[in-house]
């Protein structure tokens, strides 16, 4: 069968191609150029024998992120950075990886792709790998220069336009797929039927446009209709929009969004009488919401579609990595981002571990260890496999839900499950 993402790879070298050549002149103009050498250091050997490039030295390995700390995602931001320290400060502690300490190179773009695209010319000299780069636009920004260094790079980002490259990594599902999964979960358990509309707000760029080709394609074969209501990363008041999917006669909805525009999509809906199903794509929703206004609203009518299962869950790896991390940051959130991280983290560093006991951390190495893995599973939720660059490392979904009173306000619906029709709107029917 051919599982290539058909429409998705063309959108991909389109935006790519866009971008690049928009971001060009910066590059220029600040005399930088994120080429490193060749990738793997000219096949420079240490003096254990280990091949080595950027990013590795006698002592250690040095890894880059390219985070928003200052942006409109600066939560999730900080909770990946610190959940992969920790990752970092616990493997050290073990002894490091090929005799080797871990260090991550931190640096903060706050979701601008020209700032980013700066970040990475000045990093990348001098890392072998990121494991995190937050936003879809700013991996799309990224694309060439990462596939040409050989930099493997896991996004905190899922956007089917990032797949198909060698050196970029999605983590888990595509939003496509997952909201094939919300309009799956509508259907069977909220009573929609032929004919229905379905209302689906989503952010401009590859993040929405992506959940609105599976909301699309689901629909379609489930005999609905879609009301689409595109907004900006900068809207934060949704009434127009649940004004006009009131007259639209939404069922309910889906939205592609931040969490800022999660809460007012809800709590407006539930002050206006539409009191409809909402399921939000992960990015849409953070614990923090439960303390707000919307929190009523929210407990009542979401849930969240999700490649990783909730914080509280009760897979013991998810209940070990939240006791470390309450024990190392007490006074932040244990929200997706944590969870999200640590896993990007883990996954890493066994490329890392693998790489070296083949001979190698060069680039090239670890990108070879990393598409190596079939089933790679840190018992953070479900198994990935890496070795197909054209599909998501995984096709299977949890559905959660807000819970003020659990660890990071969400619990588990249904647990990881792989909705019907996936596997068709794969093949690129």
């Amino acid at each position: 069968m051919n599982t290539t993402h058909h429409r998705p790879r063309t959108r991909r070298r389109t935006t790519g191609a866009a971008l690049a050549g928009a971001l060009a002149l910066l590059l220029a103009a600040t005399g930088c150029s994120s080429k490193a050498d060749d990738g793997n250091g000219g096949g420079d050997k240490s003096a254990d024998g280990v091949r080595t490039g950027p990013g590795i030295g006698a002592e250690s390995i040095r890894l880059g992120a390219l985070t928003d700390l200052t942006g409109p995602y600066a939560t999730l931001g900080k909770s990946i950075v610190q959940a992969q320290q920790m990752w970092a400060d616990e493997v050290n502690a073990d002894g490091g990886i090929c005799d080797r300490r871990i260090e991550i190179v931190v640096k903060d773009h706050g979701y601008d792709v020209q700032k980013a695209v700066a970040a990475y010319a000045d990093l990348a000299p001098d890392v072998v790998a990121m494991p995190q780069v937050i936003g879809s636009p700013v991996v799309a920004a990224l694309l060439d220069d990462i596939e040409r260094d050989k930099m493997l790079t896991f996004p905190q980002a899922w956007a089917a336009s990032l797949l198909g490259k060698d050196a970029i990594q999605v983590l888990g599902t595509t939003y496509d797929v997952d909201m094939i999964a919300a309009v799956d979960f509508l259907t069977r358990t909220k009573g929609l039927k032929k004919g229905d509309t379905i209302g689906h707000v989503y952010f401009e760029g590859d993040y929405g446009s992506n959940a609105l080709e599976g909301s699309t394609w689901a629909a379609e074969q489930a005999g609905l209709k879609v009301a689409g209501q595109k907004i900006q990363a900068t809207d934060t008041d949704l009434s127009a929009q649940v004004s006009a999917l009131s007259k639209e006669g939404v069922k309910s909805v889906l939205i592609s969004a931040g969490p800022a525009q999660t809460a007012s999509l809800v709590g407006v809906a539930a002050s206006r009488g539409l009191r409809v199903p909402v399921v939000s794509s992960a990015p849409g929703y953070a614990p923090q919401l439960m303390e707000t206004p919307a929190a009523p609203a929210l407990a009542a009518m979401l849930h969240i579609v999700s490649a990783a299962p909730a914080v509280s869950s009760e897979l013991p790896g998810v209940q070990g990595m939240v006791a470390s991390y309450k024990k190392e940051f007490p006074d932040s959130p244990v929200d997706s981002g944590v969870l999200s991280g640590y896993n990007a983290a883990q996954l890493m560093g066994a490329d890392l571990k693998t790489a070296c006991e083949a001979g190698g951390l060069s680039r090239e190495d670890v990108l070879k260890a990393h598409r190596a893995q079939k089933n790679a599973d840190t018992g953070l939720g479900t198994a990935q496999n890496f070795s197909d660059a054209d599909r998501p490392a995984s096709v299977e979904t949890y559905v959660l839900k807000p819970d003020a009173k659990a660890v990071g306000s969400v619990v588990n619906v249904e647990d990881a499950h792989t909705a019907p029709g996936v596997e068709e709107y794969l093949s690129g029917r």
